[in-house]
Order: structure tokens, then C-alpha cells, then sequence
């Protein structure tokens, strides 16, 4: 197996207070962050993004941004 680490992170009372609205979401959290590479040496991060997530689940539009640092942590990896 290619060099592959699974990061899961989160904060419960962010996640909490999307799933008291939206029960559903509890089954994509807390956060996971896939960083894998490629039979080419490339690295990769993958991850569901807090807009898909949203689409996914119906989440009001207010709480969105406390899964918000999923984009902010991929960006930060990626550099």
C-alpha cells in the first residue's frame, strides 16, 4: 500500500450544534482528511467539503461554518 494517513479532526460542541438541526451529518463526523500518494510519487489530499457536506445533508446555511475548517486545514496541508 502506498504511503496513506487518514487525519480525523473536529470539535464536538461545532459538530453538536450542526447535528441537533441535522441528525444525518453525525455519520460524516467528525472530520476526516485523506493524504495518500500516488503510483507516480504525487501526494494527494482528500476530503468532503463542507459545501458538499451541506448539499449531502441539508444543513441550515448558519451553521455551515463550523465545519468550516476543513477548507482552512486542507489549505494549510496542502502548502
Amino acid at each position: 500500500m502506498p504511503p496513506t494517513k487518514l487525519l480525523i479532526f473536529g470539535n464536538s460542541k461545532a459538530g453538536t450544534s450542526i447535528m441537533l438541526p441535522t441528525p444525518s451529518i453525525a455519520i460524516d463526523l467528525p472530520l476526516k482528511m485523506l493524504v495518500w500518494e500516488d503510483g507516480d510519487g504525487k501526494t494527494w489530499i482528500s476530503y468532503n467539503s463542507p459545501a458538499y457536506l451541506q448539499e449531502r445533508h441539508d444543513v441550515p446555511e448558519a451553521l455551515i461554518s463550523n465545519i468550516a475548517t476543513a477548507q482552512k486545514a486542507v489549505a494549510e496541508a496542502g502548502q
